[in-house]
Formats: C-alpha cells, sequence, structure tokens
C-alpha cells in the first residue's frame, strides 16, 4: 500500500504517547523536505513512556523503548534497504524485550510517496 514516505523529521509515538526518536544512518536520500527518508534497519529509541504493569504490589514500570519494524515498503528502498511509510507496522518492545502495541505515526511529509 503507498503511503507518504517517514523521514528524520516525521512525528511517530508508542501506543502509551511515547515519543519515537529516529537515528538514521542514511545520508544521501531525502523526501525534498531537507530530512532523510527513514529505513526498516535504523534505530528507533523510546523516551516518555509512562506504561506501568500491573503487579501484585501495585505497579511496574514498563516503559516502551525501542520500536522493531516487521513491515517495511515493498517496493521502495534508499541505499539498498527498504524504506518506511505511514503504512509500515512497527512494534514497541520494552526493555524487557516484551512486546507493548504498535507505532503510532503522528506526522509526515506529504511530498514524498512509497510502495
Amino acid at each position: 500500500m503507498p503511503g507518504s514516505v517517514l523521514t528524520t523529521q516525521s512525528q511517530m509515538q508508542c501506543p502509551h504517547g511515547g515519543r519515537v526518536q529516529a537515528t538514521s544512518s542514511n545520508t544521501k536520500v531525502s523526501a525534498g523536505t531537507g530530512a532523510y527518508v527513514l529505513r526498516m534497519n535504523d534505530t528507533f529509541t523510546i523516551v516518555g513512556c509512562p506504561y506501568q504493569m500491573p503487579a501484585p504490589s501495585g505497579t511496574v514500570p514498563s516503559p516502551c523503548m525501542r520500536v522493531q519494524w516487521l513491515i517495511a515498503d515493498r517496493r521502495t528502498q534508499a541505499g539498498q534497504q527498504p524504506t518506511l511509510s505511514e503504512t509500515s507496522v512497527g512494534l514497541c518492545f520494552s526493555a524487557q524485550q516484551v512486546p507493548q502495541g504498535n507505532v503510532k505515526v503522528v506526522s509526515t511529509q506529504g511530498k514524498a510517496k512509497s510502495q
């Protein structure tokens, strides 16, 4: 499915409202906005996730810490790696590697599309 390409300026969140910070090694392909296109193998860390898990003695902090992308663009690549778009699927994980829900794309650029 085509969608707007995610870039280093795109805003994403974990399901609990934590902010996803993308670090890309891509320094060649931009979306025409001065921001570089994000790829499946880039690094995505999460800050400010307030999630707490129920525990016998109350709750235990279990914030989302990183994103692992499961579905990237099928036909679009940058630097021989699949790009990401608003239709890509990423899963947020805690520090204990527990999956805690899908990434939510809040905003992205509107110029470049992918497939």
